[in-house]
């Protein structure tokens, strides 16, 4: 049973981007899209947990990012072809790097959360930190 509750909350706490140990902090001070960039907290508000956990730990994203560009360059290629039929590299160069540009606040912070939740060795979500604090 316990173990269908994991599952339930992971999901909704990755959207939100909220502290991969205790789901309740959030990791980034603001959203997505706005004028005022993406800044990511230092540590959870809810447990504490440090989020850069090396220095040069989110160099890491950089990869994960770099495979959501590719994933979704080939996917608007792909489309752009079926759709259109055109064979006009201009057509394609304009519309690819306009969605690379719009959704380069989402592969940001997206490549971080997954950095955290699943590709960090030895950092897993803990219900015990998940309790509203008692003072």
């Amino acid at each position: 049973m316990e173990n269908n509750k994991y599952k339930l909350d992971v999901w909704p706490a990755f959207i939100h981007a909220k502290c991969p140990r205790c789901r309740r902090g959030d990791m980034f001070a603001n959203k997505m899209y706005g004028f005022q960039g993406q800044v990511m907290h230092k540590t959870c508000s809810h447990c504490g947990l440090v989020y850069e956990r090396e220095p040069g730990y989110f160099y890491v994203a950089m990869f994960v990012s770099y495979a959501f560009n590719v994933a979704e360059m080939v996917t608007i290629a792909v489309a752009i072809s079926v759709l259109t039929g055109s064979h006009n590299p201009w057509l394609y160069v304009t519309i690819i790097l306009a969605f690379a540009v719009i959704l380069s606040p989402f592969n940001f912070r997206y490549s971080r959360v997954i950095l955290l939740y699943w590709l960090t060795p030895g950092l897993h979500y803990h219900p015990e930190m998940s309790q509203d604090k008692t003072n």
